[in-house]
């Protein structure tokens, strides 16, 4: 072949350098720090009228929001490869932390899930799980043959299984279930067979009615609350009436901006936690639910997108779960306050009050950054 010829085939033989964008050189994805931005900003205002106003709140929350900006690009910054490493020992530390709540664990409304650094503060292991069950789980998988042989798929169920028991004993049912979720998550992604999968929820289905055995008693309220609330209106059905009647009361465009009554009347619980979506419903109606659903509809499909170019299994995998955990969130608490879904006690992501849950979720978009950002650029 003459090598005129080869001179003019595009890119033959060389090895063409691109300009990295501004992203990439500080290994963050601008539009997905953006979308962060915008749906933190948009909590904070909902979280202030949900509040009564109050500004020691919001500052508390923008202290927490701006940590876990903080956290995320210092995640963003460190290679895929460190986390791959240390994964075992991660996952290690992890149960650690979750073990220590049966000796040192902070009671609070009957349940043992907190741990408290004395004077610091208090925060949940089983949030930092959230992460690190993907985790353990993508370096499980990296280096074998993928779809997953039956063993592998055994033993990944094991672990699993582990967390999800240790934190549902707490009790935190709710979590736990976010948390098996996620770790499922990696098993679907890995190609896991849909003939098994198929089988699981058979058996699942099947064997519902003796689960209800097995559940404690407020659990079996919660059903029971869900297929009728008026059966206790005053007790256990008041939470998600009132929820719903906040949010039917809010209409197309709401009653506007801290003009609402079931929250600043007390008639709605756990306005700035588990039910804030109802005081966003009320106050500006259809419209500003649509408009957070949109902005949480953007960064998922944002997540799809950089999982979908992650170039290594580990990657693919840890990211995937990542994101499509983040929908579960956010489709188990609307779902919940909408009265579709049992009340379980999880927050709206970057939007409730709480501390430990946006630092996770903060660092969880930081690893997915870091996976998209140290990729390898390959002609």
């Amino acid at each position: 072949m003459s090598q005129d010829f080869v001179r003019q085939l595009p890119g033959s033989g060389l090895v063409t350098q691109r300009k990295a964008a501004l992203g990439d050189a500080v290994h963050l994805d601008i539009p997905m720090v953006l979308l962060l931005l915008a749906i933190s900003a948009y909590g904070l205002l909902i979280l202030y009228s949900a509040v009564g106003q109050q500004t020691a709140p919001i500052l508390s929350q923008s202290i927490k929001i701006l940590a876990g900006l903080g956290a995320m690009i210092v995640i963003a910054q460190i290679s895929p490869i460190f986390y791959m490493r240390l994964a075992p020992w991660i996952f290690l530390g992890a149960l650690l932390l979750l073990a220590l709540i049966y000796v040192f664990g902070v009671e609070i409304k009957g349940s043992r899930r907190w741990l408290r650094i004395p004077g610091v503060m208090n925060f949940q292991p089983s949030e930092i799980m959230k992460l690190v069950l993907p985790l353990i789980l993508a370096w499980y998988f990296h280096d074998r043959h993928l779809p997953p042989k039956a063993r592998h798929v055994f033993w990944s169920l094991v672990i699993i299984a582990i967390p999800v028991m240790m934190i549902a004993m707490q009790p935190d049912l709710g979590t736990s279930l976010i948390i098996g979720a996620s770790g499922l998550f990696v098993l679907l992604l890995a190609g896991v067979s849909w003939r098994l999968v198929f089988s699981a929820i058979g058996i699942g289905v099947i064997s519902a009615p003796a689960l209800w055995f097995v559940l404690r008693d407020y659990q079996r309220q919660r059903i029971l609350t869900l297929l009728d609330p008026e059966r206790d209106p005053l007790g256990a059905g008041w939470n998600i009436i009132q929820s719903k009647t906040a949010i039917g009361s809010g209409g197309l465009s709401g009653k506007g901006l801290f003009e609402g009554t079931q929250s600043h009347l007390d008639f709605l619980p756990e306005s700035q936690t588990d039910f804030i979506i109802a005081v966003l419903g009320e106050e500006l109606g259809l419209v500003g639910v649509v408009t957070l659903l949109i902005l949480y509809l953007l960064l998922i499909g944002r997540g799809v997108i950089l999982s979908l170019q992650a170039q290594d299994t580990f990657g693919r995998l840890l990211s995937g779960s990542i994101t499509f955990t983040f929908f579960v969130y956010v489709f188990v608490n609307i779902g919940m306050v909408s009265g579709i879904l049992p009340v379980v006690g999880v927050p709206l992501p970057l939007v409730s009050h709480g501390g430990t849950s946006i630092l996770t979720l903060f660092a969880g978009f930081g690893i997915l950054m870091s996976i998209h950002t140290h990729r390898r650029i390959t002609l």
